[in-house]
């Protein structure tokens, strides 16, 4: 072996070891095992005392979304690798800051879910616990029932982006 190909293998050899280590890490930075091929994701009930009739149907279909988009992860029913269920058990409003006249001019908006992750190819990753995020708005801009719509999204898409990093990036 000549010292131009003794060189070039132990430039190459390193390089190797360094792609075959990261097998189970994507672009997305997601650690998703490479036997896991199927998901499911249940029905999020809303449980909160404060109930918005289309926030279950809009945080699933959020979560699948997110999934579907960031892993290559198909979306079954039943008998999935892994699964995940939950409820949302709060969405409130706060007010955060009040004008001179003693009007709320700054409103939080908090969003709590309550999510089980169930991996049948991992148990370790398995996990039970509650995710909360929240967005502030003004007044200013609407009343509460006119900004919701595209404050619920906001909130909705961290919440989903959380729970997919806790289940799939080990965050």
């Amino acid at each position: 072996m000549n010292n131009k190909s003794l060189k070039a293998l132990l430039f190459l050899l390193p390089l190797v070891f360094l792609l075959q280590s990261c097998w189970m890490y994507s672009l997305s930075g997601s650690s998703i095992p490479p036997n896991m091929k199927t998901v499911s994701v249940g029905f999020f009930e809303n449980t909160a005392p404060l109930v918005v009739p289309t926030l279950s149907q809009a945080f699933t279909e959020e979560l699948k979304t997110r999934i579907r988009t960031q892993s290559k992860l198909n979306i079954i029913r039943d008998n999935a690798d892994g699964h995940f269920e939950g409820r949302i058990t709060d969405f409130s409003y706060t007010n955060v800051a009040v004008t001179a006249g003693e009007r709320a001019n700054l409103v939080r908006l908090t969003i709590t879910v309550n999510v089980k992750y169930t991996s049948a190819v991992e148990p370790e990753d398995s996990f039970e616990q509650p995710f909360s995020q929240y967005e502030q708005f003004s007044l200013d801009n609407g009343s509460v029932q006119a900004q919701e719509p595209k404050i619920i999204p906001i909130v909705t898409r961290r919440l989903t982006e959380d729970i997919f990093n806790k289940a799939f990036a080990n965050w």
